[in-house]
């Protein structure tokens, strides 16, 4: 298990656009497994390969729910829909927090850690974290979103 430590804002590579996968092999195994770990290790709910220093398109996310742990290798979102306004905070801004709108559904097209394409749908939170985690490839980060900030004793009203 390989905790890695997490780049934290400001860094240039978390404000960058990231290079595509070309190489599907036992390093981006790795880096996929240590992605996973360290977002476990945590508490996240999803991890981008520039938040632990390496520009590639690779991201991790696990709401724990029925999806489990899903891996996306060059993700694109193909289709939005609706609005959603929640909560969001980011392992690379420790203790920030902030209502941000997103789409309430999307169709994403990614490949697997083999290179294997795949489309999935995704609603609601687990939308929202594919999202946050996307934006991350594209080098946004969720603070450009924000509409308003929350303490504390906000964030815990608003996940009631």
């Amino acid at each position: 298990m390989a905790i890695k430590p997490i780049v934290l804002h400001p860094a240039d590579v978390l404000e960058q656009e990231c290079e595509d996968v070309t190489v599907f092999d036992r390093k981006l195994s790795k880096l996929l497994k240590d992605m996973y770990d360290t977002m476990i290790e945590l508490d996240g709910v999803g991890l981008a390969a520039p938040q632990i220093g390496v520009p590639v398109r690779a991201a991790v996310v696990d709401i724990d729910d029925h999806h489990r742990t899903i891996e996306l290798i060059n993700p694109v979102i193909i289709e939005k829909r609706g609005s959603q306004t929640g909560p969001e905070g980011c392992l690379s801004f420790p203790g920030l927090f902030g209502e941000v709108e997103r789409s309430e559904y999307v169709k994403v097209q990614a490949q697997n850690r083999k290179g294997k394409p795949f489309v999935m749908e995704a609603n609601g939170f687990l939308a929202r974290a594919i999202q946050h985690e996307i934006d991350h490839l594209h080098g946004i980060l969720f603070t450009s979103k924000v509409t308003a900030y929350l303490n504390e004793e906000e964030l815990e009203e608003s996940e009631g």
